[in-house]
């Protein structure tokens, strides 16, 4: 039985999954914090087709598929796909379905990213600054608000992640593509994530992988 199967919404997670596990050092106290896992993007990422929709609408059929192949399971999807519908509501509709296919509470997470994606990539962090064209921190604050997209002080992040980044891509010329996500989930510390969606899927592998576990 392999470890853990990550079920994602589109092309862009499925770049920042791989890009975080694939690091030789994911597993290291500044990063994930847990022990070495099994995990190959071939076997273990899947992207559900539909997008945001087709995750939350489908997720559980696909997981099912995974009972008694994997170990544990995370199943990840934007809040923002044209529903009123808030994060806690999503979350617990597709847990109560994932539910009654046989799985156990305790063995997969649904994680849903409030708004989106981009709120795990955003830190006051050079190693975010440099990817975007940035010398410094400050400069990249600035630009984002000088962008009309507020950044309060004391905050990881701006108020609107993905349009800021969208806009600095514009404003920097550098191109809207999945290698901005890339660029930086190679190279920044994870544990500067303070995104809650994030830290909640953190807290589940340290749970299912404590470090120094056997393997």
């Amino acid at each position: 039985m392999r470890d853990l199967v990550v079920f994602v919404a589109d092309s862009t997670m499925e770049i920042v999954f791989n890009s975080f596990l694939s690091r030789a050092d994911y597993h290291e106290h500044y990063n994930l914090n847990i022990r070495p896992i099994a995990f190959k993007s071939s076997e273990d990422l899947i992207r559900v087709p539909g997008n945001d929709p087709g995750v939350y609408g489908k997720g559980h059929e696909w997981v099912r598929e995974r009972l008694g192949k994997h170990r544990h399971a995370v199943v990840v999807f934007d809040r923002e796909f044209g529903t009123n519908l808030d994060a806690d509501t999503l979350r617990d509709d597709l847990t109560n379905r994932i539910l009654q296919t046989g799985w156990e509470a305790e063995r997969f997470r649904v994680i849903v990213i409030d708004p989106e994606l981009e709120a795990w990539m955003w830190q006051r962090n050079q190693k975010v600054a440099t990817p975007l064209g940035f010398a410094s921190v400050e400069e990249m604050v600035n630009s984002v608000i000088g962008a009309g997209l507020p950044w309060p002080n004391g905050h990881a992040k701006p108020a609107r992640p993905k349009e800021a980044l969208e806009a600095i891509a514009r404003k920097r010329r550098i191109g809207w593509s999945a290698a901005i996500h890339r660029s930086i989930t190679t190279n920044v510390s994870l544990v500067g994530c303070q995104d809650p969606t994030f830290l909640e899927l953190r807290q589940a592998l340290q749970l299912w992988f404590p470090r120094g576990a056997p393997q």
